[in-house]
């Protein structure tokens, strides 16, 4: 693994809490929020109603057959998180789609932890916050190590803002949704409270998105899930052949759920890349049906189509 400026992935160590006890994640070694604790990542979807599609949504999805393969441990696997001030080397980036990426500059230079191996034709993500504005750089294929700097698509958020990408627009995940907010670390799990939804993925996705996300990238008719379609652990899920790290997990997923966020194998889910994390627990993981979620309808949580702010409920919004 390269050194550098790289954050194995801690978060939600420290939390920012606002008016009404709703909680949010900081970056550690910074004072950036991982987007603000209205935002809908943070939301409780335990108590809304179910997608009346979601029955078809399990079974083109192969719920039936499948269980949850955790995307994430130590080097080469999960997202490495760069954190830098504004002293770092920034340039241009040449986008694959430009007329969806944001021009920056980003963040560059070898000292920056890009997803997976060299050459390994993975996706290649790069992630970095910049402490001193805590602005969040996100690339899907960079290559940043030296110049001519490239990637496939990049976008650039305000973490301390809930505003979206422009409709139709895609970001470094085909859903056009930031991927740092939802992913897992171990840090969250040391804590005993994760307090966001988690980012997954799904191999055939329908051409359509619903909020938040912005974009889609599917080929699929309606019987399948649109990027952005939300998925919570049922209620009832049986936690209790599971260690207590596990279920920490298990409940962020009854309360907070999965949100569909890219392509690729089924019922996926993310994290950040830390040698921390326990087989033990990766291997519990791989224990826990998809047949054991159920798809929901967030809609009522909307307040504006472009923006992530969500309705605070505790419940079903009328």
């Amino acid at each position: 693994m390269r050194k550098g400026v790289v954050v194995a992935a801690l978060l939600a160590v420290a939390l920012d809490v606002v008016p009404g006890g709703v909680r949010a994640a900081v970056v550690p070694g910074t004072s950036c929020t991982l987007l603000p604790a209205d935002n809908v990542w943070h939301a409780d979807v335990s108590q809304l109603p179910v997608d009346p599609n979601g029955a078809l949504y399990l079974a083109t999805s192969g719920s039936a057959l499948l269980k949850l393969h955790p995307d994430f441990g130590a080097y080469p696997y999960g997202m490495p998180v760069n954190v830098v001030d504004s002293t770092h080397a920034s340039g241009s980036v040449a986008f694959q789609y430009a007329d969806e990426s944001d021009p920056g500059p980003y963040p560059v230079g070898a000292d920056l932890a890009v997803e997976g191996t060299p050459n390994d034709g993975g996706d290649d993500h790069a992630l970095t916050v910049n402490r001193d504005t805590c602005t969040l750089y996100e690339i899907w294929h960079a290559q940043l190590a030296s110049p001519p700097y490239t990637g496939g698509s990049g976008a650039v958020f305000d973490l301390g803002s809930d505003a979206l990408r422009p409709a139709g627009w895609t970001s470094a995940d085909a859903a056009g949704l930031p991927i740092l907010p939802g992913l897992l670390s171990y840090d969250e799990v040391l804590s005993g409270s994760i307090d966001h939804a988690i980012r997954f993925t799904m191999l055939h996705t329908q051409s359509a998105y619903v909020w938040p996300a912005r974009h889609q990238a599917g080929t699929a008719g309606p019987m399948f899930p649109p990027m952005g379609e939300r998925f919570r652990l049922s209620a009832g899920f049986d936690e209790s052949g599971y260690s207590a790290q596990a279920r920490v997990i298990l409940e962020a997923m009854k309360h907070h759920g999965l949100i569909l966020a890219d392509n690729g194998s089924n019922w996926f889910f993310q994290g950040t890349q830390d040698s921390r994390w326990p087989d033990s627990l990766i291997a519990e993981l791989k224990n826990v049906p998809a047949s054991a979620f159920e798809a929901v309808d967030e809609s009522s949580l909307m307040l504006d189509p472009n923006s992530g702010a969500a309705r605070q409920c505790g419940g079903p919004c009328t």
